[in-house]
C-alpha cells in the first residue's frame, strides 16, 4: 500500500495538460475583462462600420 501511495504522488504524467488548462482559462478571463472594459469603444467602431456601410451607394459609379 505504502509503495502505491508513493507511486501515485510522484507520478506528474497529468501536469502538463492541467498546466495548459489554466492558461486557458486564464486567457479567456483575461479576453473578457478586457471585452466588458472596451465595450463601449468597440460598439462604437461596429456602429461606425455599419453606418458608413449604410450611407454607401446602392448603384455602382457609372464609367464611360
Amino acid at each position: 500500500m505504502k509503495a502505491l501511495i508513493t507511486r501515485l504522488l510522484s507520478d506528474e504524467s497529468g501536469q502538463g495538460l492541467t498546466e495548459y488548462a489554466l492558461i486557458i482559462a486564464l486567457v479567456a478571463v483575461a479576453l473578457v475583462a478586457i471585452l466588458v472594459l472596451f465595450r463601449n469603444a468597440i460598439g462604437a467602431v461596429f456602429d461606425s462600420g455599419a453606418q458608413t456601410l449604410n450611407n454607401a451607394p446602392n448603384s455602382p459609379p457609372y464609367v464611360p
